[in-house]
Protein backbone atom coordinates (compact mmCIF):
# COMPACT_ATOMS: atom_id res chain seq x y z
CA UNK A 1 0.00 0.00 0.00
CA UNK A 2 1.60 3.15 -1.07
CA UNK A 3 -0.17 6.30 1.09
CA UNK A 4 0.71 10.14 1.48
CA UNK A 5 -0.32 11.44 4.06
CA UNK A 6 -1.50 15.58 4.25
CA UNK A 7 -2.58 17.93 6.16
CA UNK A 8 -1.13 21.21 8.38
CA UNK A 9 1.51 20.87 11.19
CA UNK A 10 -0.40 19.57 14.15
CA UNK A 11 -3.10 17.81 12.50
CA UNK A 12 -2.32 14.32 14.19
CA UNK A 13 0.06 12.79 10.90
CA UNK A 14 2.39 11.62 12.98
CA UNK A 15 0.16 9.59 15.42
CA UNK A 16 -1.98 8.22 12.68
CA UNK A 17 1.32 6.94 10.68
CA UNK A 18 2.10 5.27 13.85
CA UNK A 19 -0.83 2.97 13.57
CA UNK A 20 -0.84 2.90 9.82
CA UNK A 21 2.79 1.35 10.00
CA UNK A 22 1.66 -1.02 12.36
CA UNK A 23 -1.76 -2.25 10.45
CA UNK A 24 0.24 -1.98 7.29
CA UNK A 25 3.52 -3.08 8.00
CA UNK A 26 4.78 -0.36 5.96
CA UNK A 27 7.67 2.00 6.82
CA UNK A 28 6.26 5.93 7.59
CA UNK A 29 8.64 8.13 5.45
CA UNK A 30 9.00 11.28 7.26
CA UNK A 31 10.92 14.49 5.67
CA UNK A 32 10.70 15.90 9.25
CA UNK A 33 11.99 12.95 10.78
CA UNK A 34 14.96 12.38 8.60
CA UNK A 35 16.10 16.74 8.82
CA UNK A 36 15.63 16.14 12.41
CA UNK A 37 18.41 12.94 12.57
CA UNK A 38 20.27 14.92 10.50
CA UNK A 39 20.24 18.15 12.53
CA UNK A 40 20.65 15.76 15.73
CA UNK A 41 23.42 14.42 13.73
CA UNK A 42 24.60 18.17 13.13
CA UNK A 43 25.70 16.69 9.40
CA UNK A 44 25.89 19.53 6.39
CA UNK A 45 22.65 18.59 5.34
CA UNK A 46 21.21 18.68 8.62
CA UNK A 47 22.48 22.01 9.57
CA UNK A 48 21.59 23.39 6.45
CA UNK A 49 17.73 22.17 6.94
CA UNK A 50 18.06 23.40 9.97
CA UNK A 51 18.21 26.88 9.01
CA UNK A 52 14.85 26.69 7.28
CA UNK A 53 13.38 24.84 9.96
CA UNK A 54 14.52 27.34 12.73
CA UNK A 55 12.67 30.00 10.56
CA UNK A 56 9.51 28.48 9.81
CA UNK A 57 10.13 27.48 6.27
CA UNK A 58 10.27 24.86 3.76
CA UNK A 59 14.02 22.89 2.92
CA UNK A 60 14.49 23.72 -0.18
CA UNK A 61 13.07 20.95 -3.00
CA UNK A 62 16.73 20.19 -4.55
CA UNK A 63 17.51 18.74 -0.85
CA UNK A 64 14.18 17.04 -0.02
CA UNK A 65 13.65 15.27 -3.29
CA UNK A 66 16.92 13.72 -3.26
CA UNK A 67 16.76 12.72 0.26
CA UNK A 68 12.95 11.43 -0.85
CA UNK A 69 14.34 9.56 -3.63
CA UNK A 70 16.72 7.62 -2.15
CA UNK A 71 14.99 7.02 0.93
CA UNK A 72 12.36 5.33 -1.43
CA UNK A 73 14.72 3.36 -3.60
CA UNK A 74 15.48 1.24 -0.14
CA UNK A 75 13.98 -2.11 0.43
CA UNK A 76 11.64 -1.69 3.22
CA UNK A 77 9.57 0.50 0.75
CA UNK A 78 8.85 -2.33 -2.04
CA UNK A 79 5.73 -3.44 -0.31
CA UNK A 80 4.74 0.01 0.09
CA UNK A 81 5.10 3.46 2.19
CA UNK A 82 3.05 5.81 4.06
CA UNK A 83 4.56 9.55 2.51
CA UNK A 84 4.34 12.26 5.60
CA UNK A 85 5.56 15.96 4.96
CA UNK A 86 6.02 15.43 1.46
CA UNK A 87 5.51 16.47 -1.07
CA UNK A 88 4.57 20.08 0.52
CA UNK A 89 4.41 22.39 -2.64
CA UNK A 90 2.75 21.65 -6.12
CA UNK A 91 6.42 21.09 -7.45
CA UNK A 92 7.35 18.31 -5.15
CA UNK A 93 4.46 16.70 -6.58
CA UNK A 94 5.27 16.84 -9.80
CA UNK A 95 8.40 15.46 -8.95
CA UNK A 96 7.24 12.51 -6.66
CA UNK A 97 5.09 11.83 -9.52
CA UNK A 98 8.37 11.37 -11.94
CA UNK A 99 9.84 9.66 -9.17
CA UNK A 100 7.13 6.85 -8.74
CA UNK A 101 6.61 6.47 -12.44
CA UNK A 102 10.38 5.34 -12.50
CA UNK A 103 10.25 3.38 -10.04
CA UNK A 104 6.57 1.88 -11.28
CA UNK A 105 4.52 2.66 -8.29
CA UNK A 106 1.33 4.11 -8.31
CA UNK A 107 0.00 5.84 -4.57
CA UNK A 108 -3.18 4.01 -3.24
CA UNK A 109 -4.27 7.16 -1.68
CA UNK A 110 -3.80 10.52 -0.46
CA UNK A 111 -5.45 10.89 3.13
CA UNK A 112 -5.83 14.54 4.03
CA UNK A 113 -6.27 15.38 7.89
CA UNK A 114 -8.40 18.09 8.03
CA UNK A 115 -8.20 20.21 10.95
CA UNK A 116 -8.95 23.99 11.50
CA UNK A 117 -6.22 26.53 12.34
CA UNK A 118 -7.53 27.34 15.87
CA UNK A 119 -7.30 24.00 16.74
CA UNK A 120 -3.47 23.37 15.28
CA UNK A 121 -2.34 26.31 17.41
CA UNK A 122 -4.02 24.45 20.49
CA UNK A 123 -1.89 21.38 19.70
CA UNK A 124 1.36 22.60 18.43
CA UNK A 125 1.49 24.95 21.96
CA UNK A 126 0.53 21.63 23.71
CA UNK A 127 3.33 19.39 22.06
CA UNK A 128 6.14 22.28 21.83
CA UNK A 129 5.55 21.91 26.20
CA UNK A 130 5.54 18.12 25.96
CA UNK A 131 8.58 17.90 23.71
CA UNK A 132 10.30 20.98 23.96
CA UNK A 133 10.68 20.93 19.85
CA UNK A 134 12.43 23.73 18.25
CA UNK A 135 9.68 23.80 15.13
CA UNK A 136 7.23 24.32 17.26
CA UNK A 137 7.82 27.37 19.52
CA UNK A 138 4.72 30.03 19.50
CA UNK A 139 6.84 32.56 16.97
CA UNK A 140 7.45 29.71 14.38
CA UNK A 141 4.25 27.68 14.87
CA UNK A 142 2.52 30.97 13.00
CA UNK A 143 5.14 30.99 10.09
CA UNK A 144 4.31 27.12 9.63
CA UNK A 145 0.73 27.34 9.37
CA UNK A 146 1.60 30.36 6.96
CA UNK A 147 3.95 28.66 4.57
CA UNK A 148 1.15 25.36 4.84
CA UNK A 149 -1.39 27.71 3.80
CA UNK A 150 0.69 29.60 0.92
CA UNK A 151 2.60 26.33 -0.46
CA UNK A 152 1.19 23.13 0.79
CA UNK A 153 -2.61 23.57 0.57
CA UNK A 154 -2.85 23.98 -3.25
CA UNK A 155 -1.58 19.91 -2.85
CA UNK A 156 -5.42 19.59 -2.32
CA UNK A 157 -6.57 20.55 -5.60
CA UNK A 158 -3.76 19.01 -7.41
CA UNK A 159 -4.92 15.80 -5.90
CA UNK A 160 -8.22 16.39 -5.46
CA UNK A 161 -9.33 15.16 -8.78
CA UNK A 162 -6.98 11.97 -8.71
CA UNK A 163 -9.61 9.64 -7.77
CA UNK A 164 -7.34 8.71 -4.76
CA UNK A 165 -7.48 12.01 -2.61
CA UNK A 166 -9.80 11.29 1.05
CA UNK A 167 -10.77 14.12 2.98
CA UNK A 168 -10.74 12.64 6.77
CA UNK A 169 -12.17 14.80 9.60
CA UNK A 170 -8.99 15.40 12.01
CA UNK A 171 -10.97 16.90 14.74
CA UNK A 172 -12.30 13.45 15.91
CA UNK A 173 -10.80 10.93 18.43
CA UNK A 174 -7.87 9.79 17.67
CA UNK A 175 -9.47 6.35 16.86
CA UNK A 176 -12.17 7.17 14.88
CA UNK A 177 -9.69 9.73 12.42
CA UNK A 178 -8.04 6.11 12.12
CA UNK A 179 -11.10 4.17 11.27
CA UNK A 180 -12.29 6.48 9.16
CA UNK A 181 -8.43 6.71 7.45
CA UNK A 182 -8.63 2.58 7.68
CA UNK A 183 -12.35 2.72 5.39
CA UNK A 184 -11.21 5.02 3.16
CA UNK A 185 -8.22 3.12 2.04
CA UNK A 186 -10.95 0.09 1.94
CA UNK A 187 -8.18 -2.49 3.31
Amino acid sequence: MYILLMGPPGAGKGTQAARLIEKYNIPQISTGDMFRAAVKEQTPLGLEAKKYMDAGQLVPDSVTVGIVKERLAKDDCKKGFILDGFPRTTAQAVSLDAILKEMGIALDAVVNLNVPSDELVRRISERARLENRDDDKPETVQKRLTVYEESTKPLIDYYRNSGIYKDINGLQDVDDVFTDIVNALGR
